[in-house]
């Protein structure tokens, strides 16, 4: 089974992420800034991430730049509550294939995920 990479600083959105995806058998690491993120996904290649925004260390945007600059090529779904277009215009330019607003509902995620598995 495939294994998804959660990112979020908030321990909340974590759990509820995890709980969401367990429930179709992927395996799940989780990730509590863009540094710890960026490592987990150079030593575990994961399959898909999920990332929030805004996080200390290295946000967001930054972690989309760095899979471009070092050409880590991993499908990435940005979960956020900022919720203006230029936000969400700017995630997909740097490479999301997806865009879910905080707080994120079960189907919109589950339905995300199968589609970079289909």
């Amino acid at each position: 089974m495939a294994t998804i990479l959660i990112i979020d600083d908030a321990a909340f959105s974590r759990r509820m992420l995890r709980k969401y995806l367990q429930i179709d058998g992927y395996e799940i690491l989780e990730a509590v800034n863009g540094q710890e993120g960026l490592e987990m996904i150079k030593s575990h290649q994961p399959n898909c991430v999920l990332t929030d925004l805004l996080m200390p260390d290295i946000n967001g945007f930054e972690l989309l730049k760095l899979l471009k600059q070092e050409n880590l090529k991993v499908p990435a779904i940005i979960i956020s509550a900022d919720i203006q277009d230029s936000s969400r215009q700017q995630g997909m330019e740097l490479g999301a294939v997806g865009f879910i607003n905080k707080p994120a509902k079960e189907d919109e995620v589950r339905q995300a995920v199968r589609q970079i598995f289909a």
